[in-house]
């Protein structure tokens, strides 16, 4: 409503109704008198009688015009919704295909984008014939390059969100991905193109009509009219000039609604995203379990750690992930690592930035995707072999007893959607509720995490959540199933320290609630060790250290390990000494199995050298 207050969206809206008075009742109001001859009035100047003077045939130039608005404007909006249509279809069927159809189909779209446009509507014209539907479909077909470009870009940089991901894990399948998830965030750009394609492509008709190439007589529509009344440009100037009059008032209109689309970014999505049915959940990444273990360097045999709970939830063993270099080659950024997760235990992983810790809960959920390459000796959740191809059921069973809780849920929920809509996606696809039932569930889960007023914010989209009503929110969306694993990663690291403990509290309430395990990854060892109960140390993409909780002081034998706990304070601390730091030099790890050394982590103090004093003082 605000945009349509603003001085472009009143100018358009008028326009636009003008136009659709002009084409529903032209005809009707005009049509006899645009038909009928009267050779005594032929070529008659324009006048109070004939506004814009008569035809050879006597026939009523203004009247004429008027007439031709139904036609001209369905031709333009057929071969806008050609062009529009065309481009979304191949643009979107682009950013799902494997590499190289992909590349293939962008390099065909690009050589089109190449040739002059003109070029390419009048070679598709010759192919179809001088007609107007021969020209809708030249013009039509010859605006797919520039909208494929445009969706391409915009899709596949709407596809690599968190929560596109997120849903592709929960089991929604391309097109529902492309549909309801990445076509409504991209809606507001391919409106503003379409509504500007529009004034293109009628000038464009305007054209080929006049060139004879368009609409053939006895039809006519605006550009046929100009090129009639051209002949006389010198005695009845308005027979040219009245119909090019009504062509850039038509095209200013439609220019205006692509400046009005344009003067609110981002607001065009909430005409798409309401009429989506529902949107995919985008937090389906499940949140993990309390009690994933993680083992030492050298464990291979049993990834699990202190405190075995029984069989592994969810377990990884000898897990690597690489990425390519860019020439050719490879570059590991997760090397061995061992985790299990056992029902109902609270594992920790602390380490800094690059450590691979993300990572490593990223492959545990199944949410890495090429470029990436995984690979396991063992990769399971419960008895899902995640390195198997998913069945639809098994994809149903990961989307509500896996939860993921992203670092920036502003990201990693879908902007076009309503946060009701996006917490009843799981409950209505994987658990088949009702709308009205789902939405019960919505409710439940929102009022469980403390959001006041639930059944009213089921409307609110995620920009009108602060932070930790987002970060609670996320939580929210992994209740609404069967959680049975959440994976939390860093749900505390951009809020203040009031929100952080509300958010735990939350986390903390959840899993008693669910007798889900949790994995909370974060770059603060002693949230971790007042939240978990076992803690995994992992530097440079390798678990240095596995330990319990309690008793992360007294355990604590790695260097690196050490040294995070040093860098510390509390009450006890020299407030006239500097916070130490970690050091930039390492020794050598633990070998791994089988006796090879690993390479030394860099920045992790010495057994001997600890920390080092340095940086700010209390």
């Amino acid at each position: 409503m605000k945009k349509l207050l603003s001085p472009a969206g009143i100018a358009a809206s008028l326009g636009l109704a003008l136009l659709l008075a002009l084409a529903l009742a032209g005809p009707a109001l005009w049509g006899e008198a645009a038909t009928q001859r009267a050779v005594a009035d032929r070529w008659a100047p324009a006048g109070s009688e004939f506004h814009f003077g008569t035809d050879d045939l006597g026939r009523d130039i203004f009247a004429r015009v008027m007439a031709a608005t139904r036609l001209s404007l369905l031709l333009t909006l057929g071969a806008t919704a050609i062009g529009v249509g065309g481009g979304v279809l191949v643009g979107l069927t682009a950013v799902v295909l494997p590499r190289y159809p992909r590349r293939f189909l962008v390099w065909i779209m690009d050589m089109l984008l190449a040739f002059p446009w003109l070029l390419l509507v009048l070679f598709f014209t010759v192919i179809w014939g001088a007609t107007a539907t021969g020209a809708m479909l030249a013009i039509g077909l010859s605006g797919i390059p520039n909208l494929t470009r445009l969706v391409y870009n915009l899709a596949a940089s709407v596809s690599e969100q968190d929560y596109v991901r997120a849903a592709r894990v929960a089991g929604a399948g391309p097109v529902r991905v492309l549909f309801r998830h990445i076509l409504p965030n991209i809606a507001n750009p391919l409106l503003v193109q379409a509504s500007a394609s529009a004034s293109v492509t009628l000038l464009a008709f305007a054209g080929l009509s006049f060139l004879g190439l368009g609409v053939q007589a006895p039809e006519y529509d605006w550009g046929r009219l100009i090129n009639e009344g051209v002949a006389h440009l010198y005695t009845n100037p308005m027979a040219a000039i009245g119909p090019g009059i009504v062509i850039v008032f038509a095209g200013l209109v439609f220019t205006l609604v692509a400046e009005a689309l344009t003067d609110r970014p981002g607001q065009g999505l909430r005409g798409v995203a309401a009429a989506a049915r529902a949107a995919v959940l985008p937090g389906a990444a499940p949140l993990p379990a309390r009690g994933a273990g993680a083992g030492g360097p050298g464990d291979g045999a049993d990834p699990g750690g202190p405190g075995d709970r029984g069989p592994a939830l969810a377990e990884v063993a000898d897990l690597r992930v690489a990425f390519p270099d860019g020439a050719g080659g490879l570059v590991e950024r997760v090397r061995g690592v061992s985790l299990a997760v056992r029902p109902g235990e609270v594992v920790g992983i602390v380490g800094e930035s690059g450590s691979g810790k993300s990572l490593t809960a990223m492959a545990l959920a199944g949410l890495l995707e090429a470029p990436a390459v995984v690979s396991a000796r063992v990769r399971r959740f419960d008895d899902i072999d995640l390195d198997a191809p998913l069945t639809r059921a098994l994809s149903k069973r990961l989307g509500t007893e896996l939860g993921f809780v992203f670092q920036d849920p502003l990201t990693s929920l879908n902007p076009a959607l309503t946060i009701g809509r996006q917490l009843t996606e799981v409950s209505r696809t994987h658990l088949g509720m009702s709308r009205s039932r789902a939405r019960d569930r919505a409710v439940a889960g929102l009022e469980a995490v403390g959001i006041p007023e639930p059944r009213r914010r089921l409307g609110d989209y995620p920009h009108q959540f602060s932070g930790g009503m987002r970060q609670r929110a996320m939580i929210g969306m992994a209740l609404t199933g069967h959680p049975r694993l959440i994976i939390a990663d860093e749900p505390t690291t951009a809020l203040d320290v009031t929100v952080q403990k509300q958010v735990l509290a939350v986390l903390r309430r959840a899993q008693r609630s669910t007798d889900a395990a949790i994995v909370l990854i974060s770059h603060d060892i002693a949230l971790v060790s007042g939240f978990c109960d076992r803690v995994v140390v992992m530097k440079d993409g390798e678990v240095v250290e596995d330990l319990d909780a309690q008793h992360i002081r007294e355990q604590a034998r790695h260097p690196y390990t050490r040294g995070l706990i040093a860098c510390l304070p509390d009450m006890r601390s020299d407030r006239t000494r500097p916070l130490p730091v970690v050091e930039d030099g390492v020794p050598a790890a633990d070998p791994l199995p089988g006796g090879e050394p690993r390479r030394p982590a860099p920045g992790v103090p010495t057994a001997d050298a600890g920390t080092r004093s340095g940086g700010s003082a209390l």
